[in-house]
């Protein structure tokens, strides 16, 4: 299979720095099994320190786009780590969805950060697997899946295992996965995936369960997106 994993820069990164290097090498051991039967890209997000960088922007009078490609420039630091624990992909953090393609040609495993203003971490996941045509594509996350309100905040909130594509744009729209500040995806990406009919596991962001959601094993762990 093509499989594109989006994986948030706060869950790869951890809490802290005296953690990172460790979960760094577990998401990295967990994508190399994965590689061994499968193509995989995996797009990194910025987490707190490209929050932490946006603010000081704004700060200083930095515009909603410029800083947006701060953060960018930050997600490709963090593509730059976990590239570095990986053992077959490239040394190269392509800057677009062409130069990942190509690079995938010859190497098991692609990483990359953002790529435009305005497009969160699960939009360029999103696009990235209609552009290579994926046949998976993995959404890592904060909490295991999508529910019916934020399960942080409300305790009868009902965890779904399985939604269609249309269901789960309905309920982004609505503002209906949201845990804490962040959705569990975006609309964008939730119409993105809706539009190109791509089977989504969204999921609890921990290196066992990215094998666990490869094989369709989501009890407690996330939700199913297909038609």
């Amino acid at each position: 299979m093509k499989i594109v994993l989006s994986l948030g820069g706060s869950v790869l990164l951890g809490g802290g720095f005296e953690e990172m290097a460790e979960r760094i090498k577990e998401f990295a051991e967990a994508i190399n099994r994965l590689s061994e039967k499968h193509s995989v890209f995996v797009v990194v997000g910025g987490g707190k320190i490209a929050r932490e960088y946006i603010n000081v922007a704004r700060t200083v009078g930095a515009d909603e786009t410029y800083s947006d490609y701060i953060g960018i420039e930050v997600t490709r630091v963090n593509a730059m780590l976990l590239n570095f624990a990986l053992k077959n992909s490239p040394k190269i953090i392509p800057e677009d969805f062409r130069a990942a393609y190509e690079l995938s040609l010859t190497h098991p495993i692609v990483v990359m950060g953002g790529t435009f203003p305005g497009h969160t971490t699960d939009a360029t996941a999103a696009l990235l697997a209609e552009f290579v045509k994926a046949d998976l594509l993995l959404n890592a996350t904060s909490v295991n899946g999508v529910y019916s309100a934020d399960p942080k905040k409300d305790e009868n909130a009902k965890r779904f295992e399985k939604l269609s594509f249309e269901e789960l744009t309905e309920i982004v729209a609505k503002g209906e996965t949201k845990a804490g500040s962040s959705n569990v995806v975006d609309l964008l990406a939730a119409k993105i995936i809706q539009r190109s009919r791509i089977k989504t596991i969204i999921f609890l962001g921990t290196p066992e369960n990215i094998l666990k959601a490869v094989k369709g094993d989501v009890t407690n762990i996330g939700t199913i997106v297909e038609g």
